[in-house]
């Protein structure tokens, strides 16, 4: 089956809203300052069904940053982070995770490497964190890894240069995506991008750089969510057609295209129980 795929993080970033008549979501932070596992699991019980029960099988939730900047526009602010100690940020995740897993709802932790201490919304622009990420923002990754719970990972848009000496954003970069997570963490699920249209990367980089980039970095599902100006020049036939090109001429070798495409054959039939 295809993927059918879904923002469902609960609070500000609910697609399933109550006024379409499904039930009241609260946020991760909520749920991090109350830090009751059993009100974690019922809500993420509650979201898992409903979305079994809509039709979707991918979740792009839950968000393992850490609320480490009171101040960021897009995590902390929103309420998306249960909080600021990795510790807790694991053990409400990791509940999170199991509630879906066990409706064969694949998640997708996010947002890889870490996006709790910046300042800008990679949204509209750029987000260095360079000077304020922590190496404590990949606890929550390495633990539900190590757990073998988790199916789906989400880059992130951010600059570190810590982490990437060219300052490529995480979603661009192999080596925050293929040395850090594939080979230091030992994440073998599925990389999906963040939005490829957010202006952190739409604004330096051309479409055709940052498809060829991305997917040599190690991104094995990339997704263009549609919802800006100009939308039309990024349809599912553009992109295909420039990644084939690309393909054909080189610059993306088969073998990586291949690799994507079995990871992926190889999730739906393993855990969507779905023959290859």
């Amino acid at each position: 089956p295809l993927f059918m795929a879904i923002d469902q993080e609960g609070g500000r970033v609910n697609r399933l809203k109550t006024k379409y008549g499904f039930p009241k979501s609260v946020t991760a932070e909520y749920l991090g300052i109350l830090d009751n596992v059993d009100s974690t699991k019922y809500y993420a019980k509650t979201t898992a069904g409903i979305l079994k029960r809509t039709g979707f099988n991918v979740n792009f939730a839950p968000v393992l940053d850490l609320a480490s900047n009171p101040e960021n526009p897009v995590i902390a602010k929103n309420g998306r982070s249960y909080g600021a100690d990795p510790k807790l940020v694991y053990k409400h995740a990791k509940i999170t995770v199991e509630e879906h897993n066990a409706e064969k709802i694949i998640t997708v932790g996010k947002h890889f490497p870490g996006h709790g201490s910046s300042l800008a919304d990679t949204h509209f622009g750029i987000a260095d964190v360079t000077n304020t990420w922590d190496k404590s923002e990949l606890i929550p990754y390495k633990r539900l890894i190590n757990d073998g719970v988790l199916r789906g990972v989400m880059s992130a848009h951010i600059v570190n240069a810590r982490l990437e000496p060219d300052s490529l954003p995480g979603t661009l970069s192999r080596k925050i995506l293929q040395e850090i997570l594939r080979n230091d963490l030992g994440f073998q699920g599925i990389i999906f991008s963040d939005d490829m249209q957010m202006h952190a990367i739409t604004k330096h980089y051309g479409l055709e750089s940052a498809i060829e980039l991305g997917i040599n970095a190690g991104l094995d599902v990339i997704i263009f969510s549609n919802n800006i100006q100009n939308s039309k020049n990024r349809t599912v036939s553009v992109v295909h057609k420039i990644i084939t090109e690309m393909v054909l001429d080189g610059r993306i070798p088969m073998a990586r295209i291949n690799e994507s495409y079995n990871r992926i054959m190889r999730t739906k039939a393993d855990y969507l129980n779905v023959e290859d």
